[in-house]
């Protein structure tokens, strides 16, 4: 009998397809990246800051997710509690980024600009681009150190290619978000509601900052279609028949409202912001708009966690 937790041949194949589909692409995303970024930057204004260093500077608390290598046993031995040794650069504030390469976001419909996942990739390496020319340091979430640096998008693209596996998850890595620590979620969100708000919830809770970039494409806001129709999951290959698609129609636009609602008002009740950009719409825009909100949080954090990139 077939392991039930192997992959179906069919999804293994394209897994393997979309690898060398993001390795050929690359090229292309990170130009396309440096090109909005610079198209954005005479939008914003600030000046730019020292950013931290490697070295050791200071021990917390251990928290629940965290790797067990990471507890330093000597301090923890003087008293009932593990610790860590954290790095200036964890204790600083620091931005990472999640761009969301699960199967769904490769749709594309024809009144599209690109795939979803384009639009996410270039949004995501340009606003890297963007924090770092502000003198923040930036990381890929769950895929290593952050960095600085006038390369950031093309160190930040080879990184994302190197842990492709984690971006392809329909979830981020579930791992602790520091109060220092800012997130940006770019995807179409298209997960279980319940699952992003026990997710965003877990993170609040931990005094961590974040925003969601949701990326739609503009059938999946519409659903134009008629007549007899059937939906195929591009994660299972699983299908449902809807019967007539025009009176399916209320009814999954009507889900798909309740369910942009339970983010948003997931995301107020952590002070996180909210954003949502259709993939027929030019990327400037929600760049700026991204950009405007991570600027209008850092002025609302206390003085000494202030991100002054800007």
């Amino acid at each position: 009998m077939a392991d039930a937790a192997a992959p179906h041949p069919r999804q293994t194949l394209q897994r393997s397809v979309q690898a060398r589909s993001l390795a050929d692409r690359l090229p292309r995303l990170t130009l396309e990246a440096r090109r909005i970024a610079l198209t954005t930057l005479s939008g914003l204004h600030g000046r730019r800051r020292a950013g931290p260093g490697e070295s050791f500077w200071q021990f917390r608390a251990f928290a629940q997710g965290e790797a067990a290598q990471r507890i330093d046993w000597r301090r923890s031995g003087r008293d009932d509690q593990l610790f860590v040794r954290e790095r200036e650069w964890e204790a600083a504030h620091t931005l990472w980024i999640w761009i969301d390469a699960s199967a769904s976001m490769h749709f594309r419909s024809p009144s599209a600009l690109a795939e979803k996942l384009d639009h996410a990739a270039i949004l995501g390496l340009a606003l890297a681009d963007l924090l770092v020319r502000g003198g923040e340091r930036v990381g890929l979430w769950g895929m290593g150190p952050p960095v600085s640096g006038g390369d950031v998008i093309d160190r930040l693209a080879m990184q994302w290619l190197a842990h492709q596996s984690l971006s392809e998850q329909d979830m981020p890595l579930d791992k602790p978000l520091s109060r220092h620590h800012e997130l940006i979620l770019i995807s179409d969100f298209l997960s279980p509601l319940s699952q992003w708000q026990q997710q965003i919830e877990r993170w609040g809770q931990q005094g961590g900052r974040g925003h969601l970039l949701r990326i739609v494409d503009p059938v999946e806001a519409a659903f134009p279609f008629r007549g007899q129709s059937e939906l195929v999951s591009p994660d299972t290959e699983g299908r449902l028949d809807i019967g007539d698609a025009e009176a399916f129609r209320t009814l999954y636009q009507s889900r798909m409202q309740a369910h942009d609602g339970g983010l948003e008002a997931a995301c107020k009740s952590r002070h996180w912001s909210w954003l949502k950009h259709h993939s027929d719409q030019p990327l400037p825009a929600a760049l700026l708009g991204l950009a405007g909100r991570i600027i209008r949080n850092a002025s609302t954090m206390p003085a000494n966690l202030s991100a002054e990139g800007f």
